[in-house]
């Protein structure tokens, strides 16, 4: 029985890990793609004077999204109920990064556009990650 439960817990974290680099794959993409379509519409990318390229949205997507990866592992390993916590978690981790974008120096449209940025990111990576941890 012991056999089983050392190669499950690895066999799980490699579940998660992999379900968690994918979601932050398409994540990137997503955000990076209304950002685009965004910018198509007119609606300016410059925060504080300065433009925020398109592969940015996608960059910093992919590694917060691996940083909320990173609390999944750890919290599959020390929460009591690990799937809870993360979401809690990200949740409100989600709500507090929509306040730098609300008191940024930009376009009312702009700002509407990166806290939609951070909702696409947050809807493809919060569930998929959460469906690999333990209740």
């Amino acid at each position: 029985m012991s056999a089983t439960a050392t190669t499950a817990a690895p066999s799980r974290t490699a579940s998660l890990v992999g379900t968690g680099l994918v979601a932050a794959a398409l994540a990137s993409g997503a955000t990076a793609a209304v950002a685009a379509a965004g910018s198509a519409a007119g609606i300016s990318l410059d925060v504080d004077g300065a433009p925020i390229p398109v592969p940015g949205f996608a960059m910093l997507t992919a590694v917060f999204s691996v940083i909320g990866l990173a609390l999944a592992v750890v919290m599959s390993f020390k929460a009591r109920r690990p799937r809870r916590t993360f979401v809690r978690t990200t949740v409100a981790l989600t709500v507090l990064s929509l306040v730098p974008d609300l008191i940024a120096d930009a376009a009312s449209a702009t700002k509407a556009l990166l806290m939609l940025t951070h909702l696409v990111a947050a809807a493809i990576v919060i569930p998929a990650v959460a469906r690999r941890l333990a209740r």
